[in-house]
């Protein structure tokens, strides 16, 4: 077996017992369902309709893409650096990159199930709320979960990893990753007040151009397979680029002494 994936099963074997982070993880994953369930209780539901709600959904689906893997990613680099177990790892016969390779592997792994508990979560309240998304809209939503977030899910685990790898202190990574969820949610914010300033060329940009793609297409626009297709081509070439940065850090001796 390649050193990488027998990084990615250690990690995920061993923070699969993780019972604490695992249930902050799936909290921040039923946060959004659990706030549109209480606002399709509510008179604005009546006065925005399914348009609102499902703008208010990809706010906080954009968020949950950032949160499932996080707090694995802070305890696989950080944490291990404060423990003394992440230069004995750095020690052993497996390039750096392999390294960081297998525990970003790990950390998409849950970073893509914390997405798929927060679909599932919105899709029960909106069965249970009766609340179906307006005509044409379906395909869409598809293309936005498969192009836009699954891609997404990836790219946050990667900038997860970076910033811990980065970061000298457990302490020191919380407070950066912290910042680091807020971006999405801004950005998602931003575009759903402000849809009229999405241009052509916010589909070439990761973060943004998931948030773009989603409220394009619940405006009624016209949003094609190619830009999808487009978006998840460089939100996954910055992956790529962001997981070799992390694997170059990782590798600098200042970068795990404490």
């Amino acid at each position: 077996m390649s050193g990488w994936m027998t990084v990615a099963l250690k990690e995920i074997r061993d923070h699969h017992r993780d019972r604490r982070s695992l249930m902050s993880a799936a909290l921040y994953s039923f946060m959004g369902p659990a706030v549109i369930l209480l606002v399709a209780q509510s008179s604005a539901a009546s006065e925005g309709g399914a348009p609102l709600l499902l703008s208010m959904m990809s706010v906080f689906a954009l968020v949950s893409a950032f949160t499932g893997g996080m707090f694995l990613a802070i305890d696989a680099t950080a944490g291990e650096r404060e423990r003394g177990s992440l230069v004995p790892l750095l020690l052993n016969p497996i390039p750096s990159l392999e390294l960081v390779a297998g525990k970003w592997i790990a950390v998409a792994v849950f970073a893509v199930a914390g997405l798929a508990l927060n679909l599932v979560g919105f899709t029960a309240v909106f069965e249970w709320s009766r609340i179906s998304p307006p005509d044409g809209t379906t395909g869409p939503l598809l293309l936005w979960v498969v192009c836009g977030l699954l891609p997404l899910a990836l790219l946050g685990a990667a900038l997860h990893m970076l910033t811990g790898a980065a970061s000298r202190t457990l302490k020191d990574a919380q407070a950066r990753l912290g910042i680091i969820t807020l971006v999405p949610m801004m950005t998602g914010m931003f575009f759903v007040f402000f849809p009229d300033t999405i241009g052509r060329w916010w589909f070439a940009l990761p973060v943004m151009g998931q948030q773009a793609l989603i409220v394009e297409a619940l405006r009624g626009h016209t949003v094609s397979l190619l830009q999808a297709v487009v978006l998840a081509l460089l939100t996954l070439a910055a992956t790529t680029a962001v997981v070799v940065t992390a694997g170059r850090v990782m590798r600098r001796n200042d970068a795990v002494v404490s």
